[in-house]
């Protein structure tokens, strides 16, 4: 081959080069084009922030503002104890979303307030004494007050007990996933979804935090703090130990899943003992007076019309 087609060769294989780099160049150039393009339409102005802000309900524009200033002033003037103890009291319920210890706070005040004013008002109107007007209003403003802790009360026991009642299964699911080969984390995910209901979304959070790279005993210790129940605080402090110690897991699960099941038939076994006695009330108060008229009522009216008809 000449040096002539060897200098065209080249001349053509230099054009290649060149196309390739101008094609590489533009399509670069129009990638960042268009990543700006959709940086800019996300970019707010002043009006598109008000535009969105008038498009939100009225509850979230208006009401859910008030209440959070609200709770944050009485939050300062009430002691920290009760509002630490009202912040426990949602973590027990499960963190209710869109809720904290402020809103409470506020929900509790407005109640007491606005309680108080109708059972002021409202007898007034209707003619009754101030005396009786007065102590009504007292008496519903103290209901408002402690209604709404006592509903938060009320949904974390409830929750409490559905893990109390739960926790024996999920149990017997761990060990039984760990025991056929799968790894804690992953048993602990299995029986996550498989399970659900409170304890499923507990173990759910304890292994967000675990992948989030808090190591596995606080994580733990954390869900015994979430809770309440006895159970689940002995479960988590035995799993700890054998973390610290290197036992094996498959067999802690599996003791911890047998002292479940026997706690929970001897939990039944104590109820089915109490039931005797809470049904003295009931019978006393509700059957016994139904079964003496029923029983005693002919008698009584013979008597009666023998002794005072012959008068």
């Amino acid at each position: 081959m000449d040096t002539h087609a060897i200098g065209i060769l080249a001349f053509f294989g230099a054009l290649v080069l060149l196309a390739a780099t101008l094609q590489g160049y533009v399509v670069e150039r129009r990638r960042l084009y268009r990543t700006l393009r959709t940086i800019r339409s996300i970019e707010l102005t002043a009006s598109d922030v008000r535009r969105r802000e008038l498009a939100l309900p009225l509850p979230k524009r208006v009401v859910a503002p008030v209440f959070r200033r609200l709770g944050q002033a009485v939050g300062q003037l009430t002691p920290a104890s009760a509002v630490e103890r009202l912040r426990q009291e949602l973590i027990y319920a499960g963190s209710p979303s869109g809720w904290d210890a402020e809103r409470l706070l506020a929900l509790k005040v407005l109640g007491a307030v606005g309680l108080f004013v109708a059972g002021l008002v409202v007898p007034k109107t209707l003619g009754a004494p101030t005396f009786r007007a007065v102590i009504l209003a007292v008496l519903l403003g103290g209901a408002g007050y402690y209604v709404p802790e006592w509903i938060l009360k009320s949904r974390s026991a409830h929750r409490q007990e559905s893990i109390r009642r739960t926790l024996p299964d999920a149990l017997d699911l761990l060990s039984i996933t760990v025991e056929a080969g799968l790894g804690f984390d992953a048993a602990l995910a299995r029986v996550a979804r498989q399970v659900g209901g409170p304890v499923g979304e507990e173990m759910h959070r304890v292994l967000q935090e675990i992948q989030l790279g808090r190591p596995r005993s606080e994580a733990l210790r954390d869900l015994a703090d979430r809770s309440t129940v006895d159970e689940l605080k002995s479960f988590v402090m035995a799993m700890v130990q054998a973390d610290i110690f290197g036992i094996a897991i498959a067999k802690v699960l599996h003791v911890q899943a047998h002292e479940m099941r026997v706690k929970r038939r001897q939990r039944a076994e104590e109820r089915a003992q109490k039931l005797p006695v809470k049904m003295v009330f009931p019978l006393i108060l509700c059957i016994m007076p139904a079964l003496f008229v029923v029983l005693l009522g002919p008698a009584a009216i013979n008597i009666y019309r023998n002794v005072f008809g012959a008068l």
